[in-house]
């Protein structure tokens, strides 16, 4: 007696396998994501360490502290040059004085650049390579808020590949209030941030981001950066 053909799954098993199969993805992708963002948010809000002494430091402006605490890392002689990255075009070291908490030694301005060309984080980037070649430092503190750290250090060890870097987090007032909404949403863009900048999204849209920032300079482009 020959044997019964094998059923084939009617078309809606299949469908319900798949839709299964997709929503199951879909879950852990999102549970990859808040487990995530719950590090991510817990590494923000770690407090800085205090670096060793370096050849110079940078400060990414955008936030507030960031001046501030790279100013004091060289009254302590942390670094012996700072670069303050994306000031205003306009702006002259005159305008940080009221910024310091305290009165500073005239050579910690005297070894101060203001960097006038970055709009954006990848900017800064850039901007701080063709500083670091410029002024020959092999060690860099690099100062900005807890939750762009990351985003900045990955950024600036890819435009100036052999120098050793060392994150100095400033905690900024709205990483005081956690419990926020506007908290929330600063800290999931940038983290939604970071995440593009580990698969360098960057290098593919430089184009686009040069229309955006065009004040911002590009590696093949690189001079002097000057006070």
């Amino acid at each position: 007696m020959a044997a019964a053909p094998a059923m084939k799954p009617e078309p809606h098993a299949r469908r319900r396998h798949a839709v299964s199969l997709a929503l199951g993805v879909v879950c852990v992708l999102i549970m990859s994501w808040a487990a995530g963002l719950a590090w991510f948010v817990r590494d923000a809000r770690r407090p800085p360490r205090m670096p060793p002494p370096c050849d110079g430091a940078v400060a990414l402006t955008g936030g507030q502290g960031r001046i501030e605490a790279s100013l004091q890392l060289m009254a302590q002689h942390r670094a012996r040059r700072l670069l303050i990255s994306g000031v205003d075009p306009h702006a002259t070291l005159g305008d940080f004085l009221t910024r310091a908490p305290r009165v500073l030694p005239l050579e910690v301005w005297l070894r101060t650049t203001l960097g006038r060309q970055a709009t954006s984080t990848l900017g800064n980037a850039d901007e701080t390579a063709q500083w670091v070649r410029a002024q020959d430092i092999h060690s860099l503190i690099v100062v900005t808020a807890g939750y762009h750290i990351r985003r900045a250090m990955m950024e600036i060890a890819r435009a100036a590949p052999g120098v050793t870097l060392y994150p100095f987090a400033v905690q900024p007032p709205a990483l005081l209030h956690p419990r926020r909404l506007a908290t929330w949403r600063l800290l999931v863009v940038e983290y939604d941030k970071w995440l593009l900048a580990c698969i360098d999204t960057a290098r593919w849209t430089r184009p686009v981001h040069g229309l955006i920032h065009h004040d911002d300079i590009r590696p093949a482009t690189s001079h002097a950066v000057t006070p």
